[in-house]
């Protein structure tokens, strides 16, 4: 993954407006899902990016150290060798004291050279230094995003379940509906309510039919004392009046 494509996608899905993508998702919680995958892929591979960048930074900074380091000693090293030629040259030996100057020229020559290398370093580390900050802070950019898409991945599962659960009680209550005429007690307690009326019906017939037999009883014996009565007249027993 080259720098520049890692800059791309750390700035896109760090900008990322998750509420507009929500409102235009069909189903947001498969798209949650989908989003938190991709972004945890991303995290894992920006990670990688931004540590080969770190490391490369470092290997920069240790050859600039060195480098720093190397001047320093090459310093040190023309400095004790200019002192043992002037040593030298008072004592009257011009010969080995211009040997030991040259040594000091050496010396400077390689502490020209490590400083030119350490100071053509100093904007190579500062424009890493400043990519490596840049890609850290959109790392965490993206680890945010990543916690705020499980968050509301989280809450829009949750309340899904609970608008689940509203939607089961509410078709629970309406089974057991009993002044609803379609559910089932409601045609039991009709069914009921047709027994209790057959049986108003066989007792208010069965009611009626006793009043008839009673009356039936009652004309057979008017029947028997006008018999009566008309036997007596025959034999010239004429019935007694009521008495007044």
């Amino acid at each position: 993954m080259t720098k520049q494509s890692i800059f791309g996608r750390i700035a896109q899905l760090a900008k990322a407006n998750i509420n507009a993508l929500l409102d235009s998702a069909e189903d947001p919680q498969k798209m949650l899902d989908q989003m938190v995958r991709d972004y945890t892929a991303s995290i894992q591979e920006a990670e990688a990016a931004i540590a080969q960048t770190i490391g490369n930074l470092r290997l920069l900074e240790q050859d600039y150290a060195e480098d720093v380091a190397s001047a320093q000693d090459w310093g040190r090293k023309a400095l004790a060798a200019s002192a043992k030629a002037d040593e030298l040259r008072r004592g009257g030996n011009s010969a080995d004291a211009d040997k030991f100057d040259n040594l000091a020229k050496v010396a400077l020559g390689k502490q020209l050279a490590a400083e030119s290398q350490a100071k053509a370093a100093q904007p190579t580390i500062a424009s890493q230094t400043e990519v490596v900050d840049k890609l850290k802070s959109g790392l965490e950019g993206m680890k945010g995003k990543l916690g705020e898409l499980r968050a509301k991945r989280d809450q829009l599962v949750a309340r899904a379940k609970i608008a689940d659960a509203q939607s089961q009680v509410l078709d629970a209550v309406k089974s057991i509906d009993i002044l609803d005429p379609t559910s089932e007690l409601g045609r039991f307690e009709e069914k009921i309510r047709r027994e209790e009326a057959k049986v108003l019906g066989q007792q208010e017939l069965a009611s009626s039919s006793l009043d008839a037999q009673f009356e039936a009883l009652e004309d057979v014996g008017v029947q028997a004392e006008v018999d009566a009565r008309l036997a007596a007249l025959k034999q010239g027993n004429a019935p007694q009046a009521i008495d007044q």
